[in-house]
């Protein structure tokens, strides 16, 4: 290691580190540009609405990813779908870190709650996710809202044990027993030093738990629980099912499921590029 990158702060180096990492790079870089299609959607394609004329038409230069039975444009879909699924997989991410972070952080700090909050914790993992999901979801009714909850409430038990594991290195602290001396209070002490310290870890989490959300939103979607009024990927695989078009129409799934394959496959690689640069493996 040089001189010069001893005096880096840890941050610098973990960005350094980082971004010598080509896969890493890569993934970063397709991942910002799914959120851009998200976000200028409107821009790229016209949402897909009504019926069209050129009925199961395989690509082509006037449809880049093909028709689906009833004319509409799958590329439009797609897009529109990467929106949708995105806004589920951000929005549950964002609901199970904080349930996640606020029950791992109050498990490994106030030991009383440790045992109960840990029980709560190993009877959530140990539930069957999958029909809970769909029972809930079937009951509460069909929205993306309603999506973005359930997969949430079903999601936040791995962020919690993974931030109290985080959290217990960091209690024994002799900075944190030197804030308890001078009469710092619990949500002090919490804020100024165990939050900072688990953030490393809950920002690997949010990669990982949005990755597995779009996962979860796509099965739902795909089982007919998602939002019959928008798309998302999920939502496309289920009307090419719906329709038989999953053995005549090869378009109309492939490009949804390659959207949802490099979603996952980006964030699982930029999730251990920064695991690998926080730790500094390079450098050693």
């Amino acid at each position: 290691m040089t001189a010069i990158a001893a005096e880096l702060t840890p941050r610098a180096r973990t960005w350094s580190s980082f971004r010598r990492n080509p896969l890493g790079m890569a993934s970063a870089v397709v991942l910002l540009l799914m959120l851009l299609v998200a976000i200028f959607a409107p821009l790229i394609a016209p949402f897909p609405e009504g019926y069209g004329a050129d009925t199961s038409q395989p690509p082509s230069a006037a449809h880049w990813f093909g028709t689906d039975d009833i004319g509409q444009d799958v590329f439009a879909q797609v897009v529109w779908g990467t929106r949708v699924s995105m806004a589920v997989g951000v929005s549950a991410s964002v609901l199970a870190i904080v349930i996640g972070l606020l029950i791992g952080v109050s498990a490994a700090y106030f030991r009383r709650l440790d045992t109960p909050l840990g029980v709560l914790v190993d009877l959530s993992l140990s539930l069957p996710v999958l029909p809970l999901m769909i029972l809930v979801a079937a009951l509460a009714g069909p929205s993306v809202r309603t999506l973005a909850v359930v997969i949430a409430l079903f999601s936040w038990p791995e962020v919690a044990r993974v931030v109290r594991s985080q959290a217990l290195a960091i209690v024994p602290m002799p900075f944190v027993s030197a804030a308890k001396v001078v009469g710092g209070s619990s949500l002090w002490i919490v804020r100024k030093h165990l939050l900072p310290g688990v953030v490393p870890v809950v920002g690997v989490s949010v990669v990982l738990t949005t990755s597995r959300a779009v996962l979860s939103e796509a099965g739902l979607s795909f089982l007919g629980l998602g939002d019959p009024n928008s798309w998302s990927w999920g939502t496309i695989l289920h009307k090419a099912q719906q329709s038989g078009a999953l053995a005549s129409a090869w378009w109309t799934t492939l490009f949804p499921s390659l959207a949802i394959l490099l979603l996952v496959l980006s964030t699982t690689l930029l999730s251990v590029a920064y695991n690998d640069a926080r730790n500094h493996r390079s450098d050693t």
